[in-house]
């Protein structure tokens, strides 16, 4: 039989990719085939495969449905590339943080809440009515007056209702949310002192100045707070608001708390000055609701019962725990309901979440924990021919679950659809049918393709992925001796089982185990939050088009008084988002056209060029350059012209000196943040946290986003902050880490309620001699003398 004309496309051919920093980018991908794209970070991988495949993908479905129903979608601009051919439809599966909704939960996101509510209100006892009796989200409602139904021919029936009750599962007392807020009081008054001696803690509020004035009218200033009479205190703190009469001045008068509550405690937390963030996160006191014991229910929907247990006790089980209690349920009524949560249940455990529970907040899920929860909607998927997109899958993985990561990516590709993974870690570039290696550098220095073929003929080639692909890391032939240790005793957040440690001080202390063992919980619950501990967790960065490094780690601050002091006029001049800012694109330095429901158009401004700054500033030097000039250089470059001659700025100097230190000497100080990639957003991050005072810093999976190449600068730059004399304790699961380490820390065995327990201490050698577990195992593997 002759091959039939539709079989021939079988490749995804890009032809001059030019978005970011590709460079005229021309390849072929074969589809229903695992690619793998390697290169150091910020080569460009997320630029061809996310920025322009993925995204030309997406736009093109865009484009089939009617521009009305286009006006309420997002609006893609096309990518910079001549042309795409042979692309299917891509899903994305990325390490974007889950929303961060207070009401939003692990069982929410993925379907299984809404399964379990259908279960209970089929077969619960007693009934209590329908699915959304038991949802937190729909809060029981009553109603009175008139109903009206449209009827046909324009006739209206009306119906006189009384007490009419739409049922709904949410606790009165929080609103669904599971822990109400309170304000810790001595984080507020110090009530040892009167007014007139700083009596009040919030920031901005001094003894001295205007806010604490009309409150030195009310009650007696120099008297201690403790001593003020009941009245006193209740006008102090939750006074009505009334005019009063500060030095023949009339001024609003509101008691404290009402007042910061409205001006600090109302807002998004992560939106304040960090000052004022810190003062929040101190003063506020979350407690599980009282009412519901933080179950997000009302009593009744508390009180249904399937198989002896209520649909809260169900959702707080570990998931393994879940599924086991839905395969006993025995009822014919509802076998294909029970048959597609079982599934959905063995999804979570077989992706290795099993140790989540389905009332997990989804904010406080990690990138890789959220990219692993969007996977499981796409398993049972009946979709074939499609093109997935990963992000990096295997962050936040022990080697032991990468393995499992792996075979669900094959069995993906196995069902017929295109797999294309952005990833650094060896293991899963082996079982790539075909590798796209891009570099050769980051940032102006990428942007090419290196290597293309399959994975032999990549650690053949001459190419840096190449040559570090076989690279493993040996144990150190001597370890550090600690000069001290953090005691950690009786630990029992979340799965932890009374842990009782000695985090070494001094040394590179790295805390391990499998994905969901504790590790998080020890360290965050335990250590951060101490006395001089420098926490650089894996929270996202937040970057706007007018954010970027120089703004980002401060540098800004001593460029623009350097810029002012030079030329004897204002900083200001020198900031685009204030007075320097060019009048035309207001500092932004493109003009954004809105086309209604047509994509917006962006065009480089021409009064300024895209330079942002007005000619009147340009004009303005230090050193030979202007201030766009400044921002329009490398790190590297940068960093030669503040540390001597005429530019010398101390201050810019020391920052672009950490910048250099974390590996991003190729990056623009001017280059937008939205423009980053995860790996450069987790490295500057990294540069401004080691800028604060402290003994002890924690880095939080540092190796994320990192080329096999960068690990080793990263290895060189813990070894410098601990011979600096500091403390470095980080949580990882990178062999070379460990091999690296001074002392290991691990936990297991396994995850959930099987870990929780500290199943070894001691230097990495003794890891590997013992192989007593998991980790042990890799890592006796991974340095080869297994």
């Amino acid at each position: 039989m002759g091959s039939h004309p539709a079989d021939g496309h079988d490749l995804i051919r890009v032809q001059g990719a030019r978005e970011n920093n590709l460079k005229d980018v021309s390849l072929e991908i074969p589809k229903r085939r695992l690619s793998v794209f390697t290169g150091v970070s910020g080569s460009g991988k997320s630029s061809l495969v996310f920025a322009t495949i993925a995204a030309e993908s997406q736009r093109m479905i865009n484009e089939t449905y009617s521009t009305f129903v286009q006006g309420f979608m997002p609006s893609m601009a096309r990518p910079e590339v001549d042309h795409i051919e042979g692309i299917t439809t891509a899903i994305l599966v990325d390490q974007e943080r889950m929303g961060a909704n207070a009401r939003s939960t692990v069982g929410t996101a993925t379907d299984a809440h809404a399964m379990l509510r259908m279960l209970f209100s089929r077969i619960g006892e007693p009934s209590i009515g329908p699915p959304t009796a038991f949802a937190f989200n729909v809060p029981t409602r009553k109603a009175s007056g008139v109903l009206s139904t449209e009827k046909a021919g324009g006739k209206v029936e009306k119906n006189v209702v009384q007490q009419t009750v739409y049922l709904g599962g949410m606790c009165a007392e929080c609103e669904g949310r599971g822990t109400v807020s309170d304000l810790d009081l001595t984080q507020i008054v110090d009530e040892s002192k009167s007014l007139v001696e700083g009596a009040i803690l919030v920031p901005g509020y001094t003894a001295d100045g205007w806010m604490v004035a009309p409150y030195k009218t009310v009650v007696r200033p120099d008297v201690a707070v403790r001593d003020l009479s009941e009245e006193e205190c209740q006008d102090l703190l939750y006074g009505e608001t009334r005019k009063v009469k500060v030095e023949n001045v009339n001024i609003t008068y509101e008691g404290l708390i009402p007042k910061i509550r409205k001006s600090m405690f109302s807002k998004d937390v992560d939106s304040l000055q960090p000052h004022i963030k810190a003062f929040v996160e101190r003063a506020a006191v979350f407690a599980p609701c009282a009412a519901c014991e933080g179950t997000r229910l009302n009593e009744a929907a508390r009180s249904v019962r399937v198989n002896g247990k209520g649909i809260a006790e169900v959702c707080a089980m570990q998931i393994t725990d879940a599924a086991q209690w839905v395969r006993g349920i025995d009822e014919a009524t509802v076998a294909p309901l029970v048959a597609n949560l079982t599934h959905l249940l063995e999804s979570f455990v077989q992706i290795g979440l099993g140790y989540l529970s389905l009332d997990r907040p989804a904010g406080t899920l990690s990138g890789g924990e959220a990219q692993r929860t969007k996977m499981i909607r796409h398993l049972g998927s009946a979709l074939t021919d499609v093109t997935y997109v990963f992000d990096e899958p295997t962050v936040g993985l022990h080697p032991h679950d990468i393995a499992q990561m792996n075979d669900l990516l094959v069995e993906l590709r196995d069902k017929g659809n295109t797999v294309l993974v952005v990833e650094h870690k060896p293991e899963t570039i082996a079982i790539a049918d075909h590798v796209v290696d891009l570099g050769p550098g980051a940032g102006t220095g990428g942007g090419t393709v290196c290597y293309e073929g399959d994975v032999a003929g990549l650690l053949a080639s001459d190419t840096l992925t190449g040559r570090h692909l076989g690279y493993r890391a040996a144990l150190k032939d001597t370890v550090r001796t600690p000069t001290g240790a953090l005691q950690v005793r009786g630990a029992t957040r979340h799965n932890l089982l009374d842990v009782d440690v000695d985090v070494p001080l001094g040394v590179l202390c790295v805390v391990t185990g499998v994905a969901g063992s504790g590790k998080s919980s020890l360290i965050h619950g335990s250590v951060a939050g101490r006395e001089g501990v420098v926490v650089v967790d894996q929270s996202a960065i937040k970057g706007s088009r007018r954010s970027n490094p120089a703004t980002y780690s401060g540098l800004l601050e001593p460029i623009r008084k350097a810029f002012a002091k030079a030329n004897g006029v204002k900083p200001a001049l020198f900031s685009a988002n204030s007075e320097g800012a060019c009048a035309g694109c207001n500092g932004n330095g493109m003009i954004y056209t809105e086309l209604g429901f047509m994509e917006t158009v962006a065009s480089v401004c021409e009064e300024c060029g895209g330079r942002r700054f007005q000619a009147a500033v340009l004009e303005l030097r230090l050193g030979g350059l202007n201030i766009a000039e400044v921002l329009d250089l490398p790190v590297a470059e940068a960093h030669a012209f503040f540390a001597a001659g005429e530019a010398k700025t101390p201050a810019a100097a020391k920052v672009l000196a950490r910048l250099e230190d974390v590996g991003l000497g190729y990056l623009k100080l001017g280059q937008p943040l939205n423009t980053l990639s995860g790996g450069e957003r987790q490295r500057l991050k990294l540069a401004v946290r080691m800028g604060e005072e402290g003994g002890i810093y924690v880095l939080d999976e540092p190796t994320t986003g990192l080329h096999l190449a960068d690990v080793a600068n990263l290895l060189a730059l813990l070894d410098r902050l601990v011979e600096a004399g500091k403390s470095v304790i980080v949580i990882e699961h990178h062999q070379a880490v460990m091999a690296h380490a001074d002392w290991i820390i691990d936990l297991g065995p396994g995850a959930g309620h099987d870990g929780g327990r500290v199943v070894f201490e001691g230097t990495p050698a003794d890891l590997v001699a013992q192989r007593s577990t998991l980790t042990g195992e890799h890592l006796a593997a991974y340095v080869g003398t297994a």
